[in-house]
This record gives structure tokens, C-alpha cells and sequence, in this order.
């Protein structure tokens, strides 16, 4: 069970287990909201730092436009609103939820409700496990579809789309699996149940291109500049499941997943069934950016000290 000590709700910070919403809110009937996951990590100076702030923040405001609500905040408060919440809950490190919403008021689909807004942080591990960060997950290519451009809105993280991502998840578990894989509705590959996607062949970085189904992750967007900083040729493309049996390397990047290889896909081992070298070294430069090891890489942190 998620604890801490407080969170930020509606402008100010509130005791942890007085954050409460009427059961008619909108957003719990209709899925009517957006959100972020954020990281922070302690790093190599004794600090911690927040891993790409105002871009995580700056796409949640994104997708608020794109869902048309307003968040009643400008972004420079809610930036400081993921600062305190870390700070009150004297947190080295975390995970960061903010949330937009359609709060109480009237039912029915079109009710334009006032939006609420809170911001969480508590402590989270490896999201698809510390061994698999280090050896690699199962995956599954899930019988769910992504959902559709024109049925869904990609580039926003919307509550109620991720019901899509849900089942996916819930399926590869119960056969087995550590993660789903989905395809789009043209059967190309799409993205994890809430990863981005990579395959390595020959040396050559794939993963989808933005104007496909999939999230316009920003460990994604994080991941091809290493790359590109590293020499490591790339091409965004789509290409199909079998691709995937094929290749050398696969691995999976989002804010809670970081970056996590993937060995097996439908049980076919995928390369030597381990992390590949290509895997590894953007790994390795992924966590020392994070960790502020990386020098061209500290315009992504943003600093704060932790209450003592």
C-alpha cells in the first residue's frame, strides 16, 4: 500500500490520509483526466535531483489541451508542488504522481466540472523488478490492440486510456509474463503496456515512430540522444512481432520502468537471452545521467534537498 506523510491537493499540501474525493467524481465514472509519472533519484553528490521536470510537466499540460480541461495552476506551481511534496515527505528519492481531474459536481459524460489537482510522492522500486533490470523480463504479445489514433489521443496520458493498458498487463501476468506487448490495429508493433519499445539487430537501434500509436515517452526521447551522443546508429520505423523473435537486443524505457531488457518475447529467447552490449551501455549511461555522473546530461535534473 502507497503511504507518505503528505500530498499537494488543490493548492496546498494536505495531510496523507485526508486527501479525499466525493464518489461521484467525474473522472471516477468517466476516466476524465491526465497524468505524469516523474522520478527522483539520490545523486552522486549526496543531493537528489528530479529527472526532466518541466518536460514531464510541460506534457502534462499537453494533454490537458488535448483533453481540453484547464489545469488551474500555472506550470512553474505545479513544478514546485512535485519540489514540496519531496521535500515534506523527506524523500532522497521517489516517484511522482501528478494528476489532473474532473472533480464532483454533475454526471453525465459532457459535465464540465471544476478540475482538481494533486501531486504525490512516495518511495517506488524497480518497476519491472531490480532482476529484471539486470537480467531481463518475459514479455508477451498481448491479444489486446493498442488502441487506434482516431479512437484514442496518443500523445496525451489520459486516465481512462490506460483501462487498455490494464488488460494487456493483467493477461501476461496471469500466463506467466512480466510485461505485455501490444501491436496496433494494423498489427505492427506499438509499445509495452506502458513502456516504449527498442530492438537492437546488426548494431542498429529500431523503435517505433512518433507518428504510430505510442506515447511520446521522454525516457524514450531521453534514450535516442544517448544513443546519438554514443554512436549508436538509429531508425524510428515501424516494423512487426517477428522483428522482434529476430533481434539481437530488445528493451523497454519509461519513467517507472527506466531502461529494462527484455530476453524473452512469446517464449522465443530473444539474442543470448541476457542484456545485449548495446543494451548495457545505454543502460550504464542512462542511470549515471540520473545518478548527475553524466556532465552533459545536468540540464535534465532538477535539485532539491531532502528534509532531514
Amino acid at each position: 500500500m502507497i503511504k507518505a506523510n503528505t500530498l499537494f491537493m488543490d493548492g496546498k499540501l494536505v495531510p496523507f490520509d485526508l486527501a479525499e474525493v466525493h464518489v461521484l467524481t467525474h473522472a471516477l465514472h468517466y476516466g476524465i483526466g491526465v497524468f505524469e509519472g516523474i522520478r527522483a533519484y539520490k545523486t552522486a553528490d549526496g543531493r537528489s535531483a528530479v529527472f526532466r521536470l518541466r518536460e514531464h510537466i510541460q506534457r502534462l499540460y499537453d494533454s490537458a489541451h488535448i483533453l481540453m480541461i484547464e489545469i488551474p495552476f500555472p506550470p512553474e506551481r505545479l513544478e514546485e508542488a512535485c519540489l514540496e511534496v519531496l521535500r515534506s515527505n523527506r524523500l532522497p528519492a521517489g516517484y511522482i504522481r501528478p494528476l489532473a481531474f474532473t472533480g464532483a459536481g454533475a454526471l453525465g459524460v459532457g459535465a464540465q466540472n471544476p478540475i482538481q489537482v494533486i501531486v504525490a510522492a512516495w518511495p517506488w522500486g524497480a518497476y519491472l523488478s531490480e532482476d529484471g533490470l539486470r537480467r531481463g523480463i518475459r514479455a508477451k504479445v498481448s491479444s489486446f490492440s493498442r488502441l487506434h489514433v482516431n479512437v484514442s489521443m496518443v500523445r496525451a496520458k489520459i486516465t481512462g486510456q490506460y483501462v487498455n493498458s490494464f488488460l494487456a498487463t493483467r493477461e501476461a501476468s496471469l500466463a506467466g509474463y512480466d510485461e505485455a506487448i501490444l501491436l496496433d490495429t494494423d498489427g505492427y508493433v506499438s509499445e509495452g503496456a506502458g513502456e516504449n519499445i527498442f530492438v537492437v539487430k546488426g548494431g542498429v537501434m529500431r523503435t517505433p515512430p512518433l507518428s504510430s500509436a505510442v506515447l511520446a515517452g521522454i525516457t524514450r526521447d531521453s534514450v535516442l540522444r544517448i544513443s546519438r551522443d554514443l554512436g549508436v546508429p538509429f531508425v524510428e520505423e515501424k516494423f512487426t512481432r517477428d522483428t522482434m523473435y529476430l533481434a539481437d537486443e530488445l528493451f523497454l524505457t519509461g519513467t517507472a520502468a527506466e531502461v529494462t531488457p527484455v530476453r524473452e518475447v512469446d517464449n522465443r529467447r530473444i539474442g543470448k537471452g541476457e542484456p545485449g552490449p548495446v543494451t548495457k551501455r545505454i543502460q550504464d549511461v542512462f542511470f549515471r545521467a540520473v545518478r548527475g555522473e553524466e556532465p552533459k546530461y545536468r540540464e535534465w535534473l532538477t535539485a532539491y534537498e531532502a528534509a532531514s
